[in-house]
């Protein structure tokens, strides 16, 4: 190639560069584990030509949550634009190698044989993976020397890829490594003020998000009708939103959300902790494009969608209400409360099939951490909902609201 590219590496994932034919990485938000799986691929892809590789996660409808971003970017950071030929569907790699992308619940035992001879195989998100998935997985790839790569936040030891790489008889010869944010020396400021604000307020919620510890208590998890898969919105989808507000160091949230049956899907949320008041239309208007631009310059369509669209927000707060009203979104209502409307609100929801898309990531810690009290002593669970980590499910239950009060007039407007 004429020139030597430089990656670099954190110090943490150094042992992944020795072969090996399992390969894991685990722990909290931010620690780096795709970034190191990325650039150990493009690497790899350079040196031992020709690489075919697999990029899977348990669930994929799209490719818009995949790696192939990641790795997109990759390539073109380093300047590989001419060794790598990106595609809409997979990247061809040098010597004629290919880089593809897959969900395995799209896969039978037989369908998977197209994959035997592929040199690696990156399971991202590989906490959702299922035991039926990893089972057919490991006996696929049987090229010599073949790898098989794990990202994962932890969730329970029970879990497949847990129990594989973390427990008492791991495969001989893996490699696996605890990564967090502290081992992430690009840890981005935005994610930084986050983790403070987990860490001062809710250490259950910090050790599991940030410091990849597995989850407690789970019997005590107020939702266990909820899952983590891509879909795609119906371009003529009946949106249902909700606002909560943030003062101080707490969050300000919108979330997005529509209904199929009695399948609830949430596609979008914006989230942002201390928002100041004069900010948060701004917050609100990048909900479908992550607020990626300022408003002034952001010239994709759906920018500033909300405004469009009913919103039902937090009572509690009518001077914000009523500045957002005056600043485009007038079509913005204050959610109706009385003495159990928290637990009614709960329990409607909790009477759907929740599904949420993987961009939502506060969305999946709250339905992951949303919990009933436990009795101090005898650690029994209690019927008394804990008023923490709620912001985004307190935004659903707004979203739903008109739903909940109005059935059959919504469902004479689905589809309208």
């Amino acid at each position: 190639m004429g020139r030597t590219l430089q990656f670099e590496t954190p110090r943490v994932f150094l042992p992944l560069n020795q072969p090996s034919r399992y390969k894991g990485v685990h722990g909290g938000r931010g620690g780096g584990k795709s970034h190191a799986f990325a650039d150990l691929l493009i690497r790899r892809c350079l040196s031992r030509t020709p690489t075919r590789a697999v990029c899977i996660r348990e669930f994929q409808a799209s490719l818009e949550q995949s790696v192939k971003r990641l790795l997109e970017d990759k390539i073109k950071r380093h300047g590989l634009g001419t060794e790598f030929r990106v595609l809409n569907t997979h990247i061809d790699t040098p010597g004629d190698g290919i880089i593809i992308f897959q969900g395995m619940q799209s896969h039978t035992a037989e369908s998977l044989k197209s994959l035997e001879g592929y040199d690696v195989a990156w399971v991202e998100e590989g906490q959702s993976l299922s035991e039926r998935s990893l089972t057919m997985l490991r006996p696929t790839l049987r090229a010599p020397e073949s790898e098989l790569w794990f990202s994962w936040n932890p969730r329970s030891p029970t879990d497949p890829v847990d129990a594989l790489l973390r427990g008492p008889d791991k495969p001989p010869g893996a490699i696996v490594i605890e990564a967090n944010y502290p081992d992430n020396p690009w840890f981005p400021d935005v994610l930084r003020a986050e983790m403070e604000w987990d860490k001062r307020r809710d250490p259950e919620k910090y050790a599991h998000i940030w410091k990849g510890q597995h989850e407690r208590r789970s019997e005590s998890r107020v939702f266990k009708n909820w899952r983590v898969e891509e879909f795609e919105t119906p371009k003529d989808a009946t949106f249902y939103l909700g606002g909560d507000w943030g003062y101080a160091q707490d969050p300000s949230v919108l979330i997005r959300s529509w209904l199929k049956g009695r399948t609830l899907y949430v596609d979008y949320e914006a989230y942002k902790i201390g928002c100041e008041i004069e900010d948060t239309p701004a917050l609100f208007d990048g909900l479908t494009c992550g607020g990626c631009h300022p408003p002034k310059d952001c010239k994709l369509p759906t920018h500033g969608m909300a405004r469009a669209w009913p919103i039902t927000a937090d009572s509690a707060r009518p001077e914000t209400i009523s500045y957002m009203q005056r600043h485009g979104y007038s079509r913005m209502a204050p959610a109706v409360k009385g003495p159990n409307s928290v637990n009614e609100g709960v329990t409607f929801l909790r009477g759907y099939d929740i599904v949420v898309h993987p961009r939502c990531q506060h969305t999946i810690d709250e339905l992951t951490l949303y919990s009933w009290k436990t009795d101090p002593l005898t650690d029994e669970v209690l019927p008394i909902l804990e008023d923490k980590k709620n912001h985004v499910i307190d935004s659903l239950r707004y979203a739903l609201q008109r739903v909940r009060r109005h059935p059959a007039k919504v469902v004479e407007l689905v589809g309208f």
